[in-house]
């Protein structure tokens, strides 16, 4: 019964989602078109077009996102066809994170009305529940990486299964790469946890064995893509991409800048007549879409979750921080998802004791910011 409540707010999530996205799928389904070659034993797709992000290759065209959406679309495009929706599987997803959520702020030994109110802030303070609503390749990769991940610090904090977590953390790789930095950090909280030395060096063991598979499956895939062991997808893509450069990494320091003000300046266009407030098509900040992530500052007790979630957040954010795009199109940020988790830890430990009079007034602006991200674009841009 303690989990009812996660349970429930896991499938307002999900009706949420639905109603949102009104039964309209998203035409950029490249992770269905990934799913179906994976059926047909192939790596590369059936290019419909364009308007497919997909990198020519040797002849053929692939799907440079990481693959684990695709792979849990394998049972149902097997069955169905083409013709699934991938949205579906985002809304499934997102009611995942949602639960998870719910549950780390309650084992975190957070209030129930106090939870209820972060996983609102987890949902819409966030671009969470606007990329789960729409359901495009790039938006439903944030979404499967920010739900594996909940899980995986779910069972960080409550079971310590070594197995599952680096099972969880090993999916959330596979939806986006940025989240093989967190890893280490995973391990070493292994390591350094409760119980004897044995135990400890058990569970790191235990952790890096499940890892090895998923090693070999990816040498093996890109093997098949490229001939190589490792990925040369994105920065292929920054070669041939309008946005990038004919040479080098996609990743350069001359982006900082661009990346800084982008997560941290950029702000809509207010106008005299409805709505009054248009948001760039390239996203809006943090600073204006998400204030109540500065609750994570106030986050003081335990010592040993405060410093891995502060070295997580810095670590998965700064591939970010130095990348050639911001994630245009998008409302907000959306590739603060790949650190926003690990705040979301910090802002629970905020709120143990219950959320002051700032603290929901942060979170509910964050919520409503986000609520009209979504409504803002359904009405003006995906109508």
């Amino acid at each position: 019964m303690k989990r009812a409540p996660a349970a429930l707010a896991a499938c307002i999530t999900f009706v949420a989602l639905a109603i949102s996205a009104g039964a309209r799928g998203t035409p950029y389904d490249n992770f269905v078109l990934l799913a179906d070659a994976f059926v047909h034993g192939r790596v590369w797709i059936d290019w419909p077009g364009a308007y497919i992000d997909a990198l020519p290759y040797a002849g053929r065209h692939y799907v440079i996102e990481a693959p684990m959406p695709a792979v849990l679309l394998v049972p149902f495009v097997r069955a169905f066809g083409t013709n699934v929706d991938q949205t579906l599987l985002s809304h499934v997803l997102g009611a995942v994170a949602a639960y998870a959520g719910w549950e780390i702020a309650r084992t975190l030994g957070v209030p129930q009305r106090t939870c209820a109110l972060l996983c609102g802030f987890l949902l819409l303070g966030t671009d969470l529940f606007w990329c789960a609503t729409f359901g495009d390749v790039w938006f439903l990769a944030h979404v499967a990486s920010v739900a594996f991940t909940l899980l995986a610090l779910l069972e960080l904090f409550r079971g310590r299964r070594a197995w599952l977590i680096a099972l969880l953390a090993a999916c959330a790789v596979e939806s986006r790469f940025t989240m093989v930095l967190a890893l280490p950090v995973y391990a070493a909280m292994l390591a350094f946890g409760r119980g004897t030395t044995l135990e400890c060096r058990r569970r790191v063991a235990s952790f890096v064995a499940t890892l090895v598979p998923f090693v070999a499956l990816w040498v093996w895939y890109n093997e098949l893509r490229w001939g190589t062991p490792y990925d040369i997808g994105y920065t292929a893509w920054y070669h041939q991409d309008g946005a990038g450069q004919p040479y080098g990494s996609p990743f350069q320091l001359q982006y900082f800048r661009y990346e800084l003000e982008s997560f941290f300046v950029q702000y809509p266009q207010l106008v005299a007549s409805f709505p009054y407030v248009i948001p760039s098509i390239s996203g809006v900040a943090l600073t204006w879409t998400s204030p109540a992530l500065v609750l994570a500052f106030f986050a003081r007790r335990p010592f040993h979750l405060i410093v891995p979630m502060w070295i997580l957040t810095v670590l998965t954010a700064a591939p970010n921080f130095v990348y050639y795009v911001n994630g245009f199109a998008q409302y907000g940020m959306r590739h603060a998802l790949d650190f926003e988790p690990f705040l979301f830890v910090l802002v629970a430990l905020a709120m143990r004791r219950g959320a002051n009079p700032l603290a929901t007034l942060l979170v509910t602006y964050s919520m409503l910011a986000g609520a009209y991200g979504v409504w803002f674009w359904r009405v003006a841009v995906r109508r």
